[in-house]
């Protein structure tokens, strides 16, 4: 799974054009979200063809500005604060979170600045609590 950062301009109809043509791709939108700044919105979108989302948004003028790898992380409902502590260990290694979301499974879906540690924290997360 990949993170598609999206950038939309904020009129009526184009989340609706997104989703159209990622339908018609037969491309899955697994979660993600969409966030208005102004004129224009920017939207994180989990999909399983990133490559193939980015090449059908382009030809209905949707700008995908990057392809992100994401960290998906399973977190214990029955603990409160697991939140904070999950994000709590990527900030001692290091790791800045740069977009979070759910999936459709109730995952918790990252977008890291270190990938690489920010996978070690998850792996190890899911030792201690898996």
């Amino acid at each position: 799974m990949k993170d598609l950062e999206i950038i939309l301009e904020n009129k009526p109809g184009n989340l609706a054009l997104l989703g159209e043509t990622l339908g018609k791709s037969n491309i899955s939108i697994e979660g993600g979200g969409v966030f208005q700044n102004g004129d224009h919105s920017v939207a994180h979108f989990l999909v399983e063809e990133a490559e193939k989302a980015r090449e059908e948004l382009t030809k209905v003028g949707i700008f995908v500005v990057k392809i992100n790898n994401v960290l998906i992380q399973k977190l214990r409902q029955d603990v409160p604060g697991q939140l904070g502590m999950f994000c709590r260990n990527l900030s001692d290694a290091g790791v800045n979170i740069l977009v979070q979301y759910s999936d459709h499974s109730n995952q918790f879906i990252v977008v890291v600045d270190d990938f690489q540690k920010g996978e070690q924290v998850s792996t190890d997360w899911m030792k201690k609590w898996w």
